[in-house]
């Protein structure tokens, strides 16, 4: 599945909540990340991420589709991380 991932976190917890999404998907800019991911690793992923949370006042929302071509993506300005990997 591709998922579009963005938090608003404490500024404590940030740093923590930025290495653990940046292991599951894409880092595009602050606090948003975009990629594909399995079911398994998504559960992981919010699991883990609970952990770093105080579910009182921080929030993390996941937006997912079958997968990227059902998803338009108009970038204006600068793109800060692209998706191209080079092998």
């Amino acid at each position: 599945m591709y998922i579009i991932l963005v938090y608003d976190i404490g500024e404590k917890r940030v740093g923590k909540m930025l290495k653990l999404c940046r292991k599951y998907v894409n880092w595009i800019q602050n606090s948003v990340f975009e990629g594909e991911i399995t079911e398994v690793k998504l559960k992981e992923l919010i699991y883990r991420a609970k952990r770093i949370m105080d579910e009182e006042i921080d929030s993390l929302i996941i937006f997912s589709s079958r997968n990227q071509n059902w998803l338009e993506k108009q970038i204006i300005g600068h793109e800060r991380s692209t998706l191209d990997h080079i092998l």
